[in-house]
């Protein structure tokens, strides 16, 4: 007999409590009743599974035949034989042979049939019992896939829009993956929403800026919005490999045999220069953010060193410029996703979201708050709208100090320089902890001593007049919050969360497809500062984002490096620094030369995004302690946890 566990205990209670629900659910009364929530009334065990494989129209293998996706399908019985037409929840993932999905890395496994068994992640088991179809499709390249992997080119969109596209009648798919035998989507309205995290949300991203029809929502989880901006900031290299590493690491050994080709033209579309080429072009997903006519609902850690927080930012800034329905979560984790660190919540909410968007329940979900900010760990507080109103850009200047390289931060322009050697072995927190001693690796500029709670919300900017002594040379601009806290350890392996033994069930299990996963709980860390935001750029790029070119050393350069969006607090009696340093060790690579740097500190500026603009900065570098309540210096509705702590208390 097999060991019982908290997992196999649960599930009968599960499967009492669906019964119930169905047998009060499916009578008359409750069928004509205005709907506000999906009820898991359909029978996970008896759901339909099956695969298709849906054609691209592309031969990026070469093989003379046009590719085709493997989509695996799950889907409640129930509405088939009723007629009813399901809406469907997909997850596009190169991931699920090589990888794994989910913070336990689970794969897709199959029976004898060649139909799914177990589908990763909690989605299936959670929404099929609620009406729903949940759809997981292999990307080009990837495992039961033809085709080849273009990390976030034609083929990867093409392999998730060419899925909605049979969904709602445009399409072509087969049985199998070489018949002639046609398979329909007569099962669905349609209606579909985008899921997923990291490279599965980008190309949600990606399908949504191409504004196919039938595409109604998307929920991407820590997603790239722009290829470049992933491997590069402004010419500088944020990693050490290119795309056409990331596309032999995923892609399955048949179509890593036939997509040489493909490999090759990645290598040369993204030279290490970092200079922008066609190929960003095509995987810019923010320039065709006018196009996007599905609502978005953004995810995102403001610490994810991974796909770094300028990714959430310009593309949630472009969906507002354009209209497009939005909400978002930000988090203090890295890369994370939200089922992982705030569980209940999130499933509640997603639920609710999916609800709304794809079923046109009128839950009010639309009408609650637009963002969820963790403010301290697993203390959330929430926004109306992001950035909230009344935020404005604030220019901050840099003056010199005493001593080189410790100066201060205000409203004043500044005077004179302050100089630094690029040092690759310091990195952003090496610089923040010595913050106000003279090093020769960083120029630290900061606040006096804040009077009042300082808020930023949104993405920042630091212009930079630098001369350097050398022909390369990259630089970092970090802002910090210096004072003591306790923040989710971002830094750590598991980046903010700690897995437990003891687990939790999220819908429905069958023998081979448990709703079970194992609970987590917030890993946090006491420190003397918090790095808030930070961006990087080559100084041979000063001239165009585009191209950089060898620079003369001892000439005067400008350039403006863009820093990651976040949303912080700097409270009362925190200073606010500006850090301005060469290579972040860990974060960028460093240049081919070794240069010291001199800052013009009357031509180098930050300009900073408070809530309450240039006045809120002003009050609280300046003045008395105000008892004016967090809910109104924050613009947010506050947790009741939350306590204002005097000076020196934290």
């Amino acid at each position: 007999m097999p060991k019982r566990t908290r997992f196999t205990t649960w599930r009968p209670l599960a499967t009492v409590a669906t019964a119930a629900l169905t047998a009060t659910l499916l009578t008359p009364a409750a069928a004509d009743a205005a709907p506000r929530e999906s009820r898991p009334v359909y029978s996970y065990d008896n759901a339909i599974r099956e695969a298709v494989w849906v054609d691209t129209g592309l031969d990026e293998d070469g093989d003379g035949r046009t590719d085709r996706v493997a989509v695996d399908i799950v889907r409640p019985s129930e509405p088939a034989q009723r007629g009813r037409k399901v809406p469907v929840i997909m997850d596009a993932s190169p991931y699920y042979s090589c990888c794994g999905r989910g913070n336990e890395s689970q794969r897709k496994t199959y029976d004898a049939d060649g139909d799914v068994v177990q589908m990763p992640l909690f989605y299936d088991n959670y929404f099929v019992p609620r009406g729903y179809a949940f759809v997981g499709v292999d990307l080009a390249g990837t495992n039961r896939s033809d085709g080849c992997v273009d990390v976030g080119g034609r083929s990867d969109v093409q392999s998730a829009k060419a899925v909605v596209d049979w969904l709602n009648g445009r399409g072509k798919a087969y049985t199998t993956r070489t018949g002639g035998v046609r398979a329909e989507a007569d099962w669905t309205n349609g209606r579909t929403g985008m899921i997923g995290k990291s490279y599965d949300g980008t190309v949600a991203n990606g399908v949504a800026a191409t504004g196919v029809e039938g595409l109604e929502t998307i929920v991407p989880i820590g997603a790239i919005s722009s290829w470049y901006d992933y491997y590069f900031a402004k010419g500088a290299p944020l990693y050490d490999s290119g795309p056409d590493w990331l596309s032999n690491y995923v892609e399955s050994p048949e179509a890593r045999a036939k997509c040489g080709p493909v490999q090759r033209k990645l290598v040369d579309g993204a030279p290490r220069t970092g200079d922008w080429t066609p190929l960003w072009g095509e995987r810019d997903y923010v320039k065709d953010a006018a196009e996007v006519k599905a609502s978005v609902f953004v995810i995102h850690g403001m610490q994810d060193l991974n796909v770094r927080a300028k990714h959430f930012g310009q593309w949630w800034d472009a969906l507002a410029e354009h209209g497009v329905d939005r909400k978002i979560w930000l988090s203090q984790v890295g890369h994370v996703d939200p089922f992982d660190f705030r569980r209940a919540e999130w499933v509640d909410t997603l639920h609710r979201w999916f609800d709304h968007e794809l079923l046109g329940y009128d839950n009010g979900i639309d009408r609650e708050p637009m963002a969820d900010i963790e403010r301290r760990p697993d203390q959330w507080v929430t926004s109306s709208v992001w950035p909230p109103r009344g935020t404005a850009t604030t220019v901050l200047r840099p003056g010199e100090g005493t001593q080189n390289g410790v100066g201060t931060l205000g409203l004043t322009r500044g005077t004179g320089t302050a100089t630094f050697t690029d040092d690759p072995e310091l990195s952003e927190t090496d610089w923040a902890a010595r913050i106000d001693t003279p090093t020769p690796g960083k120029a630290g500029f900061t606040t006096r001593p804040l009077t009042r709670d300082l808020r930023l919300s949104g993405s920042s900017q630091v212009t930079v007049t630098a001369t350097p002594s050398a022909p390369t040379a990259h630089l970092s601009a970090v802002l910090v919050d210096l004072g003591p806290d306790t923040i989710r350890d971002y830094a750590d392996a598991a980046e903010g969360i700690t897995t437990l033994t003891e687990g939790s069930c999220w819908g429905a299990s069958t023998t081979g497809d448990s709703a079970c996963f194992k609970e987590t709980k917030a890993k946090t860390a006491d420190v003397d500062y918090t790095i808030v935001s930070r961006g990087w750029a080559d100084l041979g790029n000063h001239a165009s984002d585009l191209k950089g070119a060898p620079l003369t050393p001892g000439k005067k350069y400008t350039i403006t490096l863009d820093l990651a969006a976040t949303d912080h607090v700097v409270p009362r009696g925190h200073r606010l620094a500006l850090i301005v340093a060469g290579t972040d060790k860990g974060l960028i690579d460093p240049p081919a030369d070794t240069p010291t740097l001199t800052l013009d500190l009357a031509r180098t500026s930050a300009r900073v995004p408070f809530v309450g603009g240039t006045a809120a900065f002003a009050r609280a570098t300046a003045g008395a302690w105000s008892t004016t309540p967090a809910t109104e210096l924050d613009g947010v509705r506050a947790p009741r946890t939350t306590q204002r702590v005097p000076e020196g208390g934290r």
